[in-house]
């Protein structure tokens, strides 16, 4: 499983020119999840996301979490962060999860997030065209993933 986290100052999505979700400071989440990924991947995932010290203090350095600022989180699934361009110029996605998988574990980690951050997080629609604004603040933009714990 994988998170591409964007520190934002503001975020949205907007699903058939509506918009359905947004925020303002906080954390852009767009999350991949693989064939093999487990809940333990997500449970992983989640705490590290919500332990990130990536927001300024008063002198400047990246020193505070998500939960010291008070910010939001905009969760955004995307099948696509599992694309393999090894062979050709199209893309193959076999290795990303099929809906039946998928699914359940990124309302798990919706569940999971609500929880640990203490307050409800605001997402896109799985599987939903959307269109994505951000204000990336920095720009901070961290990719975490669960099968590489750097």
């Amino acid at each position: 499983m994988r998170f591409v986290i964007q520190r934002v100052t503001e975020a949205s999505v907007t699903i058939n020119t509506l918009k359905h979700s947004e925020i303002e400071q906080g954390f852009l989440v767009l999350v991949g999840i693989e064939e093999l990924d487990t809940k333990e991947d997500a449970e992983w995932l989640c705490q590290k996301l919500i332990g990130l010290r990536i927001f300024s203090d008063t002198e400047g350095k990246m020193n505070l979490s998500l939960k010291d600022i008070n910010g939001d989180i905009l969760l955004v699934s995307q099948f696509t962060l599992f694309a393999s361009t090894k062979k050709g110029n199209r893309p193959s996605f076999i290795k990303s999860a099929k809906p039946e998988i998928a699914i359940p574990l990124y309302e798990y980690c919706i569940s999971l997030l609500t929880q640990l951050l203490e307050k409800p997080i605001k997402t896109g629609i799985f599987g939903a065209d959307m269109k994505i604004s951000l204000v990336n603040d920095g720009p901070v933009t961290i990719l975490i993933d669960s099968k590489n714990k750097e």
